[in-house]
């Protein structure tokens, strides 16, 4: 049976919009452009750090970075990453959001600097400073992940919370965007200003001294929009739901409210105290009134961000291929180092503009329309159709001429994932957990995402290797082939289309209502 909802948080459920919703979005949007941008650029300069630092005297090719080296920098931030949810997300529910808030983006700030300054000019010296300050990078935006959804979520109101929520998600895109466009201006600027001929010209000359610049400057610049943030992350107040349900002061969600919404707000500390001694309100994550209210909801969003992530993040298996055939990047040895930056940038950038961003718009357009299990589901659907598709007639797709139809399903496959369960699999574990838990089950939720980031980045990129070890990359055994591969992604879709159906759906629903902590008893 419900009780009577706080007037505090009766007042922001029914709040019309207005431009402090625009603020919240802005400051926690920031964080996630700079979280965009600081893990996907270094996918922009892995290969000039190879050019740079393994470069192999009389090769026919130039320098690349060993599969473990390759592995580490490109795999050490998502580690890190995976720990900060887990860990930031609980100290959001001890601490309080705005609390922690502020700790992630000091964290970002000074890892972005010093990743860029890695020092020394031996390879191992520079790879493994690199990959010290990109975990703890990551682990900084880890906990932009639970805070920025708990804090948009507990500041929204029940109309247009999915909007609001998708909109900060929706700031990745233009961080990726940014990132592409950075680079090829940094690029653009240092290949006028010094010149080099390409590398089966001359391999020395190809890869200039200052390139080492390009690839610093890209990383620092990452401190920039969080460096920008931090004050106005500091002017925020808690949100009212964590002061008045978990911290208790009634008095203090009342006072901050009230200035937020100028509207006139009663305390009720009675209310609350009320409120604190209802079992619904009392137990714990690992207690059995969890798993019985709970388990399933957390089953739901731990696998469906499992099983997105892995599918979402498996893009670089034949991203270079089409890259390559479609002529967006020539072969490695008819560039020189910054001018391949250029090219890998500008294909990150027009991807970006004409699949991630749309797709992450889209969903901030209906997803208060047609409600966050109907987008999930329909977003895994396309993704396992046209993975199928991809993968089916496979070598088909790779004959020339027959190209533009697999960048057309490509292209597709990841709008869909935008306009899908990338954005739910972020939003819906902000909305259906108890507010003293609810920063840890979305770091819970979005650490499973990143472990299937893992393996989607990681795993994939061993499986898709040729079924002849003598057609596979450098250093890498034989896998199952890109056909293969794309197949068991298409069945991997299908699975988080069936774990969708574990998830409820909470689209114009109270925060309190989908969490049963304005329930008198259980039931």
């Amino acid at each position: 049976m419900a009780k009577k909802q706080l007037q505090v948080l009766t007042a922001l459920d029914s709040a019309k919009t207005q431009w402090y919703h625009f603020t919240a979005i802005i400051i926690a949007g920031m964080g996630f452009f700079t979280d965009a941008y600081d893990l996907f650029c270094i996918s922009l300069v892995t290969k000039l750090l190879g050019r740079i630092y393994y470069h192999v005297d009389g090769s026919e090719k130039p320098g690349t970075l060993p599969p473990n080296v390759s592995a580490a920098v490109n795999g050490v931030a998502f580690c890190g990453t995976l720990s900060g949810q887990l860990f930031f997300g609980w100290l959001g529910d001890k601490m309080g959001r705005k609390r922690v808030y502020g700790m992630t983006l000091i964290l970002m700030v000074v890892c972005s600097i010093a990743s860029g300054l890695s020092f020394g000019r031996d390879p191992k010296a520079v790879m493994a400073t690199l990959c010290f300050f990109r975990f703890w990078l990551g682990f900084g935006i880890g906990g932009d992940y639970p805070l920025s959804a708990t804090i948009m979520s507990e500041y929204a109101n029940k109309k247009t919370r999915g909007a609001f929520i998708a909109a900060v998600f929706a700031m990745q895109g233009f961080g990726i965007l940014a990132g592409g466009i950075f680079a090829i201006i940094i690029s653009s600027a240092f290949n006028a200003r010094f010149k080099a001929p390409a590398y089966e010209v001359d391999p020395i000359g190809s890869t200039v001294p200052q390139a080492d610049y390009v690839w610093r400057t890209i990383l620092v610049v990452g401190a920039i929009p969080a460096a920008i943030t931090y004050y106005w992350r500091l002017k925020m107040p808690e949100t009212a739901r964590y002061t008045a349900l978990v911290a208790k002061n009634a008095e203090r969600a009342a006072a901050d409210m009230s200035k937020v919404l100028q509207v006139d707000i009663k305390a009720e500390p009675q209310k609350v105290e009320q409120l604190a001694k209802e079992p619904t309100n009392a137990f714990g994550l690992f207690s059995k009134d969890f798993l019985r209210r709970h388990g399933l909801h957390l089953l739901g969003t731990t696998s469906t961000w499992f099983l997105l992530d892995i599918a979402f993040y498996s893009q670089n298996l034949f991203q270079k291929d089409i890259f390559s055939a479609i002529g967006w990047i020539p072969k490695a040895k008819t560039m020189n180092a910054i001018d391949e930056v250029f090219r890998i940038a500008r294909a990150q950038a027009l991807i970006a503009l004409c699949s991630t961003v749309p797709g992450y718009w889209f969903t901030v357009a209906f997803i208060d329309r047609m409600g966050r299990f109907s987008i999930q589901l329909m977003g895994f659907f396309f993704m396992t159709v046209f993975m199928f598709a991809l993968a089916i007639p496979y070598n088909y797709w790779i004959e020339k001429g027959h190209l533009i139809g697999f960048v057309v399903f490509y292209s597709l496959t990841f709008f869909f994932a935008n306009f899908g369960p990338n954005a739910t699999t972020f939003i819906v574990p902000a909305e259906i957990f108890p507010a003293r838990l609810r920063s840890t089950c979305h770091g819970i939720s979005a650490a499973s995402g990143k472990l299937g980031a893992m393996v989607g980045a990681f795993g994939f990129l061993y499986l898709a290797q040729n079924q002849d070890k003598a057609k596979a990359d450098a250093g890498y055994p034989a896998g199952i082939g890109v056909r293969n591969s794309l197949i068991v992604l298409g069945f991997v879709n299908l699975l988080g289309l069936l774990f969708t159906f574990l998830v409820p759906e909470s689209k114009g629903k109270s925060l309190e209502e989908m969490s049963g902590e304005n329930e008198d008893e259980y039931g």
